[in-house]
């Protein structure tokens, strides 16, 4: 990414209230659906890259999983997150860190990617970060991946984006992964605009 990528991130999320932001959701129910078809056990490990200020967390604690990471660019955005947390986000681990630099310390049950892919124009940057996928996802393991949909925005604040078909990220992570299901969906922005998003769920071979 660029090297203002950081400062662009912060300043979003430092002047923008969550119910300001397009991509806002009260609740992650499309992602926990597709987690509870997974059926992880309550000892799993998950990641949410770019989780942000995502609500996500909340629902994964809420059903009693407790290893988690958040990885976001922006230390405004998860600084906010643990704060709307308290006391039931201290066991999740916050890293803030750019994917495309970033590598993986352990490896994941699952990897949960609601909206950085998409914004990854620069061959280069998707390659570091499927490298970074390929080193984080246990043999096994699963993969959700949303992003705007071929019929969905250009671009997103102010950002180019690369939109895909379920098809075409099976095509980008290659044989090792199996499309289990994938899901699409109309995002409705706090304005009530329609965004036209995609999902969906792989399992690495093991």
């Amino acid at each position: 990414m660029t090297s203002g990528a950081q400062t662009h991130w912060d300043t979003v999320y430092g002047e923008k209230s969550e119910h300001d932001l397009s991509w806002h959701q009260d609740a992650a129910d499309i992602s926990v659906a597709l987690i509870d078809r997974i059926g992880l056990p309550k000892s799993a490990s998950v990641i949410d890259i770019g989780g942000g200020i995502s609500r996500l967390p909340d629902a994964l604690l809420a059903i009693g999983l407790h290893d988690l990471t958040v990885l976001d660019l922006s230390p405004v955005a998860l600084k906010t997150a643990q704060n709307r947390l308290g006391r039931s986000g201290e066991t999740i681990t916050w890293v803030a860190a750019d994917i495309t630099s970033w590598h993986p310390e352990r490896r994941y049950d699952l990897w949960h990617d609601r909206a950085v892919f998409h914004f990854l124009v620069d061959p280069s940057d998707r390659a570091a970060y499927l490298e970074a996928l390929d080193q984080g996802v246990k043999q096994g393991g699963h993969v959700i991946i949303a992003t705007f949909a071929p019929d969905g925005p250009e671009k997103c604040s102010g950002l180019p984006v690369v939109r895909y078909s379920s098809a075409d990220l099976a095509k980008v992570l290659g044989d090792e992964f199996e499309l289990l299901a994938h899901q699409p969906h109309e995002h409705k922005t706090p304005w009530g605009a329609s965004q036209s998003f995609q999902f969906s769920l792989f399992r690495r071979a093991g």
